[in-house]
């Protein structure tokens, strides 16, 4: 005969496997198939909690569910106020690192980001690529993926994969990949009767500024 606490224990188990589809369907799409280090925390929190509950269930099964809300409304919260200001994205989720620019590795920031060479190799492999000749740009993620650009056939240069400006705020280290200064970059925009803070997305290619303003996407 089935004991009271092994259906109390079912119970459990079957209440927060719904449950938690259905906080991290609240939390987003990209809670599933894009944990950055926040999203992990709070993916390991609600483990330990949901683990802990399965364990006592003497105690109520309230103790567990109010932390969880908690942790999702914060969640929600948090990548709303991310979505609206880009210093807090990047406080809590970082932002890409150039590995390999132009074909070279950039050593001072993989040792900055405690990325080895045997790391690089291996993401280099898991995406088929046998020669780090092959690669134009390689950027390290905030979430640990390696995002590679391979060069074209003829390895004839192409445009650096990054924004110029991203939101309002200049890219300091972009500007400095294409060797270009924010007084250039300035007096491009001032000739179109533009200033950094009304742009959105700015994108560099063959000399030219590829321009997303702030008014077109709202």
């Amino acid at each position: 005969m089935i004991s009271l606490e092994i259906v109390q224990v079912l119970f459990r188990t079957a209440f927060f496997y719904f449950y938690v589809i259905l906080c991290y369907r609240l939390m987003g799409k990209r809670e599933i198939g894009q944990l950055g280090v926040i999203d992990l925390m709070v993916s390991i929190l609600i483990a330990e909690l949901i683990a802990i509950s399965i364990e006592n269930i003497k105690d109520s099964i309230l103790l567990t569910i109010a932390p969880i809300a908690l942790l999702v409304i914060l969640e929600i919260f948090l990548a709303f106020i991310s979505i609206k200001s880009r210093k807090v994205r990047i406080f809590f989720d970082g932002k890409p690192s150039l590995i390999i620019c132009n074909g070279k590795i950039n050593y001072n920031e993989m040792v900055k980001q405690r990325y080895s060479m045997d790391n690089l190799l291996l993401s280099l492999r898991q995406k088929e690529i046998k020669n780090i000749d092959d690669v134009e740009y390689a950027f390290l993620e905030p979430n640990g993926k390696l995002s590679i650009f391979k060069y074209n056939f003829f390895k004839i240069p192409s445009a650096y994969p990054m924004p110029l400006i991203l939101d309002g705020s200049v890219q300091k280290k972009a500007l400095k990949y294409i060797h270009k200064n924010l007084s250039w970059l300035e007096n491009v925009l001032s000739s179109k009767n533009l200033t950094v803070k009304e742009i959105f997305y700015c994108f560099y290619k063959k000399k030219k500024l590829y321009i997303i303003r702030k008014s077109e996407v709202k």
